[in-house]
């Protein structure tokens, strides 16, 4: 027993003679450190430094006026010339920090003269260590010498103009003249502007609110970080800045002859003289450049009357995007048309025999077919089940209203062709069935969805049959006028439609139904009569109609008129508080999102969530404005990327906690945030929305899934949709809501996207989010429109469809193949350098299909691109400075 204590005792005392000998080391190391800390404190040089800094502050002391110039100059020599690191302060203001207030007593005693002037300056830097809050830099800088500010360094220049901004919040509450703060920004920005902080000049500038200042400091060297910016700050500054923001970076591009640029914000701003104005200025200078700004307009289908010029017109008119979307499908192999059970593939549905659903022929399942074949064939002029020969067969397998989305399925297969499909529409023209003439008369509206023709065959065709006695022909005629003409404010239509709108013996679905196409031919316009028109009809119409179902669509037309401008909608707003009906809210509440849609706008995304708030008691009281307020956050989110993040958050809880109606409409407002952008976290939501025990619930985020993937042929999509036909194949209503988003997923065999937003997601297509609210508004009742007898509300989604390709043409806008690089875009703005835009590129030959986050750039350096966002139709011209390697 004792060796063991012996032996436990023998190792325990070893370490400890050994701990004795480390803690000896460490107390050395530690007095060596606190010498070498005083020594460092106070090192010979320091030493000397801070004897001559209090030697020089006793001089300022004294009475001999000789004595205080020569000390104020070696003050700033020495103050000018010290360094520092990164995190602590030169040493001359260390030391000279406990001397602060001697020096302001010196100051306040001293005579005027140059060089009171001269010490004021030296204090405005020191007062940089010693601020309380009280500005002294600032008001020392405003007392002194007025020499430039940048002498003093970076670091001074960045406190100055923070004061700055807190000075003229201060003062402009008090009501005080600002003169001389503008007047020391002004000095303080070209020196942010040449040392790359473009974006403290421009913060300065917006505090000061004199960003109209910019253009006259920025150079060539520094408009394009100064523009980008300030264009990526709009989303996030409330207005009227955010306009003024747009303004003045339109300016600076036009300064700099920057054209594409220029129009894209004209655009934005929607400024329709100031499109016309930068389009004619561009053509005086370049007339490709015109040409390439032709193409950007005609994706936005802004139309510029009064143009000679027959190329231009034809650009405007998009009447070339059938020839090259066709060579797009060739080049890419997908010009076979597919048939519904290609893109089913009900083989992998995992279903035992004797409860297939494919083989039953029902008119649901024929129905679901019909519309998957519009989809995926949309825009390739051929299918297998009706543009072929025995066509009519396929329309004669589907019932009633079906045979009327059958025939007009005929529209969408050819997509943008008008010729083509005109003579392909025709003889369904004149059928003895009504509901295939019907069918028909959709089919013209959805070819000339998005292009124009000159001898205007849709208004011809579609006006005599508007008359008819059949509300079914006179509905179709409506909604494809709509269609067609969508975007282009034409006055004619309006002086067709007016009267159904304003005739109150019409029932309800016509007269909500030629609103709504109103609202898509002039959306964006804030058209006073066709207002004016809509809300008298509101006012006059008996209860019991504006009850209906249909009246929302009345209202969502009324909305349209007023998208994305904002507060031009305030006098409407205040007009339907007058409308006592259930209807004046639901209509209040669409102006609104309407008004504020892609503007990220915080406070009225609350204003949304608060009407989400109130648990209403359906028998009592209406509840459907909820499901518009939902939709809000979404179209309001839509435009920027932490709002959309904020909103599907939100959507979260609306999900947990709210009423039946909220939570029906989540599926939906999900679609819209992310349409034809499949986000995996937004999938996975929705597949398990998609098992709902609230069969619209199901039915909402079945569509949804179609809309977040369409046209994007996501492979993980596609097995979900396969399974849940599988999960639902006795339930005939949510599997023909499955098969449509099989069709959607493959919208033009994967080339289509629907996605509102376009030139590298800087500007939203008005008519897009047009046609995706009209059917999103539809699944607000998805038993009475989709699976009753309207399901063709599903073609609205025709405005929002365009192909995501990116075509590169030469000078005589025949197709130029060159290689670019395709890659996941990087947000670069005040990034230090010339950072780069893409990131994990991939080299492709064009032309090319780019997804929703990818953005394109130039592999050659053979040619220049006259657009600077490489989507659509781009023009090139050859590079004169290029050399072509020589080849061994």
């Amino acid at each position: 027993m004792a060796r063991d204590t012996v032996k436990n005792v023998t190792p325990a005392e070893e370490p400890s003679s050994k701990d004795k000998q480390k803690a000896k080391e460490e107390n050395e190391a530690k007095t060596d450190g606190e010498k070498k800390d005083e020594v460092e404190e106070l090192s010979e040089e320091d030493l000397q430094l801070k004897n001559e800094l209090e030697m020089l502050v006793e001089r300022l002391k004294e009475g001999d006026v000789n004595l205080h110039r020569p000390a104020l100059e070696s003050l700033r020599t020495l103050i000018r010339t010290s360094t520092s690191s990164m995190t602590s302060v030169p040493k001359p203001l260390k030391f000279l920090r406990s001397h602060y207030v001697t020096i302001t007593e010196i100051y306040q005693n001293w005579p005027p003269g140059d060089n009171k002037l001269f010490l004021a300056d030296i204090l405005s830097v020191l007062a940089m260590t010693y601020d309380e809050g009280k500005r002294e830099s600032l008001k020392y800088r405003l007392q002194g010498s007025r020499e430039d500010p940048g002498s003093w360094g970076h670091e001074y220049v960045r406190h100055l103009s923070t004061e700055i901004g807190q000075e003229y919040v201060s003062r402009t509450e008090k009501e005080l003249s600002t003169d001389d703060l503008m007047a020391l920004a002004l000095e303080v920005v070209p020196f942010f502007l040449k040392h790359n902080a473009e974006a403290d000049a421009v913060d300065l500038l917006l505090e000061l609110e004199a960003i109209d200042q910019l253009p006259q400091y920025v150079d060539k060297d520094t408009y394009a970080r100064v523009c980008l910016y300030m264009v990526s700050c709009v989303n996030l500054l409330v207005p009227p800045d955010d306009i003024q923001f747009l303004r003045t970076a339109h300016q600076i591009y036009r300064q700099h002859d920057k054209y594409t640029e220029a129009v894209s914000l004209a655009i934005r701003l929607g400024d329709h003289d100031l499109i016309k104005e930068d389009f004619e200025a561009a053509g005086h200078i370049d007339a490709l450049l015109q040409k390439q700004i032709a193409f950007q307009l005609g994706r936005q289908q802004i139309d510029i009357p009064e143009i000679e010029d027959e190329d231009l017109k034809e650009i405007l008119s998009n009447s070339h995007l059938s020839k090259h979307f066709i060579a797009l499908a060739k080049e890419l192999d997908v010009l076979e048309p597919k048939t519904p059970e290609d893109i089913y593939k009900s083989h992998l549905e995992n279903i035992r025999p004797g409860f297939t659903s494919g083989s039953v022929d029902s008119a649901r399942q024929n129905l679901a077919s019909t519309f998957v074949n519009a989809f995926v064939n949309a825009g390739f002029a051929k299918d297998k089940l009706i543009s072929i020969e025995d066509g009519t067969t396929w329309i004669y397998k589907n019932k009633d209203h079906g045979m009327l989305s059958a025939a007009a399925s005929i529209g969408m297969i050819m997509l943008w062709d008008v010729d083509l499909g005109l003579s392909h529409v025709d003889k369904y023209l004149y059928s003895s069935e009504d509901h295939i003439q019907a069918g028909a008369l959709l089919a013209i509206g959805l070819i000339n969805t998005g292009v124009r023709n000159e001898n205007d065959p849709a208004f011809a065709l579609l006006s005599e049959h508007i008359e008819k006695p059949k509300a079914m022909m006179r509905i179709s005629a409506i909604v494809g006028l709509g269609m067609a003409y969508s975007g282009s404010h034409r006055e004619d239509v309006q002086e067709l439609l007016s009267p159904f709108i304003s005739d109150t013996t019409l029932n309800m679905e016509i007269a909500s139904l030629a609103a709504l196409s109103l609202g898509l031919v002039f959306v964006g316009s804030c058209h006073g009569d066709i207002t004016s028109t809509i809300l008298q009809t509101m006012m006059e119409r008996d209860e019991s109609q504006l009850k209906e179902t249909w009246g929302r669509f009345m209202g969502l037309g009324l909305a349209l008129l007023y998208l994305g401008k904002q507060d031009a909608a305030e006098a409407t707003l205040e007009t339907l508080k007058a409308i006592e009906h259930p209807i004046g809210k639901q209509v209040r509440i669409l102006v609104e999102i309407c008004s504020y849609a892609g503007t990220g706008n915080v406070l009225k995304i609350q204003d949304m969530l608060h009407a989400c708030n109130d648990h209403l008691d359906k028998e009592k009281e209406d509840d459907l404005h909820q499901a518009f307020a939902v939709l809000g956050v979404a179209l309001i989110a839509i435009g920027e990327d932490i709002g959309a993040e904020m909103a599907l958050r939100t959507f979260n809880h609306l999900m947990h906690y709210g009423e039946p109606v909220i939570r029906r409409a989540v599926p939906l407002a999900l679609g819209l945030l992310c349409a034809s952008n499949p986000l995996l976290n937004v999938l996975e939501t929705l597949s398990k929305y998609s098992h709902d025990n609230d069969a619209d619930v199901a039915i909402n985020a079945i569509f949804a899934m179609g809309l977040v993937g369409a046209g994007t042929n996501n492979a993980r999509l596609a097995q979900m949709l396969r399974q849940l036909a599988s999960y639902y194949h006795k339930e005939p209503n949510c599997l023909f809501m499955v098969r449509i988003s099989q069709g959607l997923l493959h919208m033009g065999k994967g080339t289509i996207s629907i996605n509102p937003y376009h030139s590298d997601r800087q500007l939203m297509s008005p008519v897009a989010i047009a046609g995706l609210l009209a059917t999103l508004v539809a699944f607000t009742d998805t038993k009475t429109f989709i699976l009753g007898r309207n399901h063709w509300f599903l073609y609205y989604l025709v405005t929002a469809m365009y192909p995501r390709f990116l075509i590169t043409l030469d000078e005589d806008l025949n197709s130029l193949p060159v290689t670019v690089r395709v890659g996941q875009a990087v947000d670069v703005v005040g990034q230090a350098g010339r950072p780069k835009t893409i990131t994990g590129f991939q080299t492709h030959s064009t032309p090319v299909l780019l997804a929703h986050s990818e953005r394109a750039e130039l592999a050659t350096e053979e040619y220049i691109s006259l657009s600077h966002v490489l989507e659509g139709f781009v023009l090139l011209r050859k590079n004169p400075d290029f050399m072509e390697e020589d080849k061994e």
